[in-house]
């Protein structure tokens, strides 16, 4: 595979995040892969959204009102309620309006955006013609809080059967932080490749590298010399996806030994694009598409040509 360009939630900078207007755009744009979460409503239906909640710095009601915090859980609501939120603007004030001054606002739309099902996103995939772009799948749920999500057996039934009845499962790969159901991918649908998330710093750490976690499904870099590299292909994962600050080019370079991608998250700084490029990483995550591309243009990697999709 060439460099793989990946539009964070459909490129959240530009457009309101996970939504079909994002990656419509994103198509547009001619990257590579089309990166997205999913959740699962009250019905049995995956939709795409990053959080497990409505976002109240995301959603209106239909009266025009901003969702109270914390929003209700997409797990405790059906389908129809789930997608009468309207997504088309940040909260005006919030923290997050103030992370993407430039993202376009999308009010008034008719339809307005909404959360999308995952088979809307396929189905916009292919309405544009577009034959090479695949989708990075996060399946959204946290070992901490597993009363938020549907269990990791009914999550994987869920994503594995809709792609099978799409017959689109040659077209993704499945990502997590909660490696749980990256084994369960890898047991039932070997085919798919499994995408290892990693961070190691902040406030939120899924990895350890002197023992197992929650989230790593009992698998323990202690045992594999500390080494994550070693630990995900020991896990049979065939992508790791590390956060950009903990990258190395000593930890690519393992990684291409063992047989690993290394897709690094999230990179919105040119210039931090450049230099993951120029040590060797395989794929960006990128909020800002449009800049990634720029710099894949400097750098001499080459991409697909732009295709047309309009949100159906």
């Amino acid at each position: 595979m060439a460099f793989d360009i990946e539009a964070h939630r459909g490129g959240r900078a530009l457009f309101p995040e996970n939504t079909l207007q994002a990656f419509a755009a994103a198509l547009a744009m001619g990257v590579d892969t089309l990166e997205l979460d999913i959740g699962a409503t009250r019905d049995g239906v995956l939709v795409v959204s990053h959080e497990r909640r409505i976002n109240p710095d995301l959603a209106r009601d239909a009266a025009g009102n901003y969702v109270a915090q914390p929003g209700p859980l997409l797990i405790e609501l059906p389908l129809s309620e789930v997608q009468s939120y309207d997504l088309g603007q940040i909260r005006p004030g919030s923290d997050y309006a103030r992370q993407f001054p430039e993202q376009r606002a999308l009010s008034g739309d008719v339809p307005p955006p909404c959360i999308p099902t995952l088979k809307q996103l396929i189905d916009l995939v292919r309405s544009a013609g577009n034959t090479h772009v695949r989708l990075n799948i996060e399946t959204k749920l946290d070992p901490h809080h597993p009363e938020e999500a549907p269990d990791p057996e009914r999550f994987v039934t869920l994503l594995l059967d809709l792609l099978k009845a799409e017959a689109f499962t040659d077209r993704v790969m499945v990502q997590s932080f909660d490696w749980r159901t990256l084994q369960l991918v890898q047991q039932r649908a070997p085919e798919i490749p499994t995408v290892y998330l990693t961070i190691q710093r902040g406030r939120s750490p899924n990895v350890s590298l002197a023992q197992a976690t929650h989230w790593t499904a009992g698998f323990n870099p202690a045992d594999h010399g500390g080494s994550l590299p070693r630990t995900i292909r020991a896990a049979g994962g065939k992508v790791w996806s590390p956060y950009f600050a903990d990258v190395t080019p000593e930890l690519i370079s393992e990684a291409h030994a063992l047989g690993l991608r290394a897709v690094v998250w999230t990179v919105n700084k040119p210039e931090d694009m450049a230099r993951l490029i120029d040590i060797g990483a395989d794929g960006i995550i990128s909020d800002r598409p449009d800049l990634l591309r720029k710099v894949a243009v400097e750098k001499g990697v080459l991409w697909p040509a732009a295709s047309p999709g309009e949100p159906k």
